[in-house]
């Protein structure tokens, strides 16, 4: 006969039972077979979305690029333009320059001297007895040269670069001499030993090459108007106004045919010089009458 329990203290629940409380919580996300993959962020991974980061920067870098190089390329090229268009304008009207190519002004100008040539005289600023001008051939003061052979693109190159005055003009139609008498100006030489005079006065020409006499020949000429005497500092190498007194212009050179004055030789970097203009050795010479 079993006792009755007090109010309370009815028999232990048996252990072998569970409560809810006491049931394994599974997590929301689980494999459903051994062989499942883990999930991302329980194996510590980066999220999905985490890993397209460094390629979203990698395509936002690419326009970027291809603007920075778009625009390098532009700037070159407008610098390069511009460059050339201003070579152009200083060759045109300011300064060109050209090479020596003989003997006829040594010892002021020698063989591959390269000189930069004022295209401002005559012009603006008039041209003086003394002045080294380039200027064209009038006709046949030059012998035809035989051109070394070259490539079609060689030469189209050089002409280009020329073109644009970023070459020197070569002497393939030009000369360079210096100014001995303007228009109106009577200049004559009794012959070898004798001094050149302007309008009666002798010159002492301190700029002519060792050894050189004023002329091994003798002239005497007034100069047309519009024209010059012009003659070489090397004497007797210089195919100058006197050995072209038979031909038109009676050896004088019109000055529309000066290109400019000589200012300065800039090549090579030791013959480097400022070619000032010999006004004393022309000082007491009286304008043409």
């Amino acid at each position: 006969m079993s006792q009755p329990h007090a109010e309370g203290t009815g028999p232990t629940p048996s252990s072998s039972r569970t409560s809810p409380e006491q049931h394994d919580v599974r997590p929301s996300w689980a494999p459903t077979s051994a062989g499942a993959p883990a999930s991302p962020a329980a194996a510590g991974g980066p999220r999905a979305e985490e890993e397209t980061v460094p390629q979203r920067r990698r395509r936002d870098r690419e326009p970027r690029r291809r603007s920075t190089a778009w625009s390098w390329l532009r700037e070159t090229a407008i610098i390069l333009v511009s460059a050339l268009v201003l070579s152009l304008v200083v060759k045109t009207f300011l300064v060109q320059a050209f090479f020596i190519p003989s003997q006829s002004m040594h010892d002021t100008l020698v063989e591959n001297d390269r000189i930069l040539v004022s295209k401002l005289t005559p012009g603006p600023f008039d041209l003086r007895r003394g002045d080294i001008v380039v200027f064209k051939d009038p006709g046949g003061w030059l012998t035809p040269e035989v051109q070394k052979p070259r490539s079609a693109l060689a030469e189209a190159t050089n002409e280009a670069l020329t073109f644009v005055g970023l070459l020197p003009q070569d002497a393939g139609e030009h000369l360079v001499k210096r100014v001995i008498g303007l228009p109106g100006d009577h200049v004559a030489c009794a012959g070898p030993g004798q001094p050149v005079t302007v309008n009666g006065v002798p010159l002492d020409e301190t700029y002519l090459a060792p050894g050189s006499q004023p002329s091994e020949m003798a002239f005497d000429v007034v100069v047309p108007a519009d024209s010059l005497w012009l003659m070489g500092d090397n004497r007797q190498q210089s195919a100058d106004s006197r050995r072209n007194m038979g031909r038109p212009g009676g050896g004088s050179v019109p000055m529309e045919n000066v290109v400019g004055v000589a200012f300065v030789t800039v090549w090579p970097l030791d013959r480097f010089t400022i070619l000032s203009n010999p006004s004393d050795v022309f000082a007491n010479v009286p304008d043409a009458g």
